[in-house]
């Protein structure tokens, strides 16, 4: 049987970096869990598109609290199909603040500007 390959690779920026550090072991391993998780299969529960947006996240809940990594997809460059995670957040309402959105957006802009 041949071995299940990645739907996408997961690059993180250096917030989303930072961001991952900053949580202790336990809730970082849960989040690239999750990350690794959702790059294999189609499950809207860990990672899904925002709405009215080109902007994704891969949700992860622990402890009762929502962590969130907000990324959006690079699918010009040859090899595999790349989602390149911005920064992460702590959700603390059922929307996701515009100014997250916008920070991702932002950075999906510099990020196309440069290539």
């Amino acid at each position: 049987m041949a071995e299940q390959k990645p739907k996408f690779d997961v690059l993180y920026s250096e917030e989303a970096d930072a961001f991952l550090d900053k949580q202790t072991d336990k809730v970082r391993a849960k989040i690239l869990y999750n990350v690794t998780k959702a790059s294999y299969s189609n499950d809207p529960k860990l990672f899904k598109k925002l709405e009215n947006t080109d902007i994704w996240e891969f949700r992860t809940l622990f402890d009762n609290i929502q962590y969130r990594l907000l990324a959006f997809w690079d699918k010009r460059n040859g090899q595999n199909t790349l989602v390149i995670a911005t920064h992460g957040f702590i959700k603390k309402t059922q929307k996701t603040p515009k100014g997250e959105i916008d920070h991702a957006q932002s950075i999906k802009d510099i990020y196309f500007n440069q290539k």
